[in-house]
């Protein structure tokens, strides 16, 4: 018998455990009403917006602890359920405090590395990281930006500043 403590090898919590259920019911239902989704999809569009904002608060804490700045980005079909949760501001800065420490705001850019892939490429180990399922439709052959091109472009500038 082989045991193995490997991460990505115990089972995957579920993302919606990172918010009050009632929380998560008013996510899902203005993603359904806005975006006109099934519940199914608005479920696990939500879900994959958490993990990334789970990892994102990884980075921000880290960063406080002197380590070095990593870039992740959202895909096309997560970033209207991070813009979901950004207007439900109340438990959006509750979620942030309570995960990063500090607000985590959302600014779009562009440049070579989102553009090409390279950023996705790099945010999805982040993700599996956290520990919670990373549901891989959401994220992997997604190479489009989160953004259309003219959206705020802040290439190269640290988004903490």
């Amino acid at each position: 018998m082989t045991i193995t403590t490997d991460r990505a090898a115990q089972a995957a919590k579920d993302p919606r455990e990172l918010v009050p259920p009632e929380v998560w019911d008013l996510l899902v239902e203005d993603l359904r009403r806005y975006h006109h989704v099934t519940r199914d999809y608005a479920e696990r569009m939500m879900g994959q917006a958490l993990v990334f904002l789970k990892a994102q608060a990884e980075i921000v804490r880290a960063r406080r602890e002197g380590r070095a700045w990593e870039r992740i980005v959202p895909t096309s079909p997560v970033d209207p359920a991070w813009h979901a949760f950004v207007l439900r501001s109340q438990a959006y800065g509750a979620f942030c405090e309570e995960h990063a420490g500090e607000y985590i705001h959302h600014v779009p850019y562009q440049d070579e590395a989102v553009l090409s892939g390279d950023a996705l490429e790099a945010t999805i180990p982040r993700l599996e990281a956290t520990g919670y399922r990373v549901d891989v439709e959401f994220w992997h052959g997604e190479r489009s930006p989160c953004c259309p091109p003219e959206c705020n472009n802040m290439a190269g500038s640290d988004p903490l500043r």
